[in-house]
């Protein structure tokens, strides 16, 4: 970036995955492991990466036995005001619509993934600034576990899982949205089937880097 250039702000909207979950503990992810943490120190100091991760967050569906709302379509506002202006959003969430009682399909992950373009790029903005450029991540797919309760949260979910990488690219094409599928760098642990260990974490932070580069014209 030249020097003088304005700083450039890049959210990166997601669930357990971007929040950091560690399946070791259960506990969280180091600071410097997180994969948005990882994707800040790749780009540099001129770019501020806001990790917003909220475990369980679904794209655009209610989660009625949750601490927590993890309505994604419904908090996404919210964040976007707060923290405008922004130059790039990062979305990588599906996983967990794929749970039975939410929704259980991958093709209602993309309508949701739809939604939440559709929300970035109609949002009434605080600032006068455009829109905000828009990278839908696909979640690496889940893989088979022997843990019983994470197996039972996503019975029947691994061929729905892998299908979203896919599904999401043509909505990435059809909406002009870049893309970019996380299952090329980083795997999801045997341990829980779902998550992510620090290694493939720290993955994902620098693979991201040179799209996200490319995006804010760095």
């Amino acid at each position: 970036m030249r020097d003088g250039a304005p700083m450039k702000t890049v959210l990166c909207y997601g669930d357990s995955l971007t929040w950091g979950y560690d399946v070791a503990g259960p506990s969280r992810h180091a600071v410097a492991d997180r994969w948005p943490n990882v994707l800040a120190a790749a780009l540099g100091p001129r770019v501020e990466v806001v990790a917003e991760g909220l475990n369980g967050r679904t794209t655009a569906y209610d989660d009625h036995g949750a601490p927590a709302d993890r309505n994604g379509a419904r908090l996404l506002p919210t964040l976007l005001t707060s923290h405008a202006p922004l130059d790039l959003v990062v979305v990588m969430l599906g996983t967990n619509d794929l749970k039975p009682w939410i929704a259980g399909r991958a093709a209602a992950a993309r309508a949701g993934m739809r939604r939440l373009v559709e929300i970035v790029r109609h949002h009434p903005w605080p600032v006068e600034a455009a829109a905000p450029d828009v990278l839908i991540v696909a979640p690496p797919p889940l893989c088979e576990t022997a843990d019983p309760d994470f197996a039972a949260m996503f019975e029947g979910a691994l061929d729905e899982s892998a299908m979203l990488a896919s599904l999401y690219a043509d909505l990435a094409d059809a909406l002009d949205c870049g893309f970019y599928d996380a299952g090329s760098v980083a795997r999801t642990t045997p341990v829980d089937g779902v998550h992510l260990d620090a290694a493939a974490t720290r993955a994902l932070g620098r693979g991201l880097e040179p799209m996200v580069r490319m995006m804010l014209g760095l």
